[in-house]
């Protein structure tokens, strides 16, 4: 991905997140392997750790740590009534953005 890719992700990247938690819980490094199967090769791991914290502050998930085979219990991160509004809320305004910005291209064209 190139810089301006990058800078755009960091923009959605909350609501992305959120969508892939709104389909099943997860773990971070699950996280990151998801998004890295969708095609964001180039995401850092920290990114997503930070992002989730914040998250996790915000209340838009539950957490829960679960016992893992490999190391220290790991923490599963549940999308919850506050982070549905909020992703709703994404949707609504990623609509609005992409249907701009689909005009835009069309009348620039």
């Amino acid at each position: 991905m190139g810089r301006q890719s990058t800078e755009m992700l960091k923009g959605v990247l909350e609501g992305v997140v959120l969508a892939l938690l709104s389909t099943r819980p997860a773990y971070g490094y699950e996280i990151t392997a998801r998004l890295r199967d969708q095609g964001f090769t180039d995401l850092a791991e920290g990114t997503v750790y930070a992002l989730l914290i914040r998250i996790e502050q915000r209340g838009l998930v539950d957490v829960e740590r679960v016992p893992s085979e490999k190391g220290p219990p790991r923490k599963v991160f549940t999308l919850n009534a506050r982070g549905r509004e909020d992703l709703t809320e994404f949707w609504r305004t990623w609509s609005f953005l992409t249907e701009r910005l689909d005009q835009l291209r069309e009348d620039g064209a």
